[in-house]
């Protein structure tokens, strides 16, 4: 058995490219069918994201070249896509290189940016949708499960996921270095930007417990609250809503200063002079650079925010270096169960050639042994199994040794000796 991968990703294709290749949940299902024809490709997986479309697939040893090239009529047929139109875009790997790839994109090792933990339930929903199509077997259930063990081990045993690299997630990050605990405090959004908003989400998944929202335009103000089960409140009463917040997202379209030093200070006032925590992500900003200079408050503008990310990106390549050694050894030990699996068929025959040929012996003497109680005769069948076995131990041991040294011919021979179909 054999395996072989074919995609492009976000490093090898543009957008345009990538779109036009993209599979629906929908069009997974229907495509793993006509992609699995059970004599070229016997199990496929279909992955399809908005950075990447990869076809995983099993095959026979003997057929990794006629797989590639069906993996790649099938994008084109099923795609409605002229093969030369998106070929020079396309990678392709097989056997451990396959099985290395798999592993590094699982453990968000092969992702636009490194450590980013989406791409890990887009794994296992791809996988899911390759078990309903019927079209995962042996072959990509324990490379799939595999995957999802590297993964975890990456995830625990180095820091590559332990640093902000999002502007959203670095908003929890810095909140944490302020706070030390984000729970029961209260976040204040000012606009309604995208960013903001994902900001605010990760802040209550962080444990903030109430979000306030507020903006120019009342009705988008009340959208956004209801997303987080948060208030709207009134943008003309800014500063008494400030001295709510123990952390406020500012994202406003505003030409000039939202939060001045003045605003700040009365706030500050009401606060009893807690430390509240800004972060101003609007072009050109909201909150006013000297704000940052009154005692307890902590100002964070985009640039700010980059340098951290930047900073937290470098942590990460030196983590993922360890993270890569975690690949390679799991590379290693899943060729080598990947042969247990392809000699396994042929140890399970034996057996049962061997127990075949004990109980039919035991049968044409049968008349010999005179009568027998039922104990009896289970204790008979019991000995000769167990005889069988030991006898059969050092052979399934030669032929498994044989067949992870490469040796096929002397596992042939056993083959041949006992009749056994390969």
């Amino acid at each position: 058995m054999a395996i072989v991968l074919v995609g492009l990703n976000h490093k090898t294709a543009p957008v345009a490219v990538r779109e036009r290749l993209a599979f629906t949940e929908e069009a997974c299902a229907e495509g793993l069918r006509l992609l699995v024809d059970g004599e070229i490709v016997n199990e496929g997986l279909i992955f399809s994201t908005c950075n990447r479309v990869e076809v995983l697939a099993a095959t026979g040893s003997e057929r990794l070249s006629e797989g590639k090239e069906r993996i790649e009529e099938f994008l084109s047929q099923s795609r409605c896509l002229p093969h030369g139109e998106f070929s020079r875009h396309l990678y392709s790997h097989t056997d451990d290189a396959a099985v290395r790839h798999v592993f590094r994109v699982a453990s968000s090792l092969d992702s636009m940016v490194v450590g980013e933990p989406q791409v890990l339930g887009q794994v296992r929903r791809a996988y899911s949708l390759a078990v309903e199509a019927g079209t995962a077997g042996r072959v990509l259930n324990r490379l799939v499960h595999q995957a999802f063990r590297v993964a975890k081990r990456v995830r625990t045993e180095t820091g590559i996921a332990s640093s902000a690299v999002s502007i959203s997630y670095t908003a929890v990050e810095l909140g944490r270095k302020v706070f030390g605990d984000l729970k029961d405090r209260t976040v204040l959004l000012i606009g309604a930007g995208e960013m903001a908003e994902l900001s605010a989400k990760h802040l209550v998944g962080a444990g903030v417990s109430r979000v306030l929202v507020t903006n120019r335009t009342e009705s988008t103000a009340r959208e956004l609250a209801t997303k987080f089960g948060g208030e709207a409140v009134d943008f003309a009463h800014l500063a008494s809503h400030l001295a709510e917040a123990d952390i406020v997202i500012c994202s406003t379209s505003a030409s000039e200063y939202v939060i001045t030093p003045g605003i700040a200070r009365e706030a500050l006032e009401m606060r009893r002079n807690r430390p509240a925590f800004f972060i101003d992500i609007s072009v050109p900003r909201n909150i006013d650079p000297e704000v940052g200079s009154i005692p307890n408050l902590f100002i964070f503008d985009i640039d700010d925010l980059e340098s951290v990310i930047a900073s937290n990106i470098r942590e990460r390549e030196r983590e993922a270096e360890r993270a890569e050694l975690i690949v390679e050894s799991e590379v290693m030990q899943f060729q080598q169960s990947l042969r247990t699996l392809d000699i396994g068929p042929t140890l399970g025959a034996l057996r049962e050639k061997l127990q075949e040929i004990a109980r039919h012996e035991m049968a044409r003497q049968r008349q010999r042994l005179g009568t027998l109680t039922p104990e009896q005769e289970r204790a008979i069948e019991s000995l000769l199994l167990s005889t069988v076995n030991k006898i059969s131990h050092p052979i399934i041991y030669r032929l498994k040794s044989s067949y992870d040294a490469g040796e096929t011919d002397d596992v042939q021979a056993w083959r041949d000796i006992f009749g056994i179909e390969e």
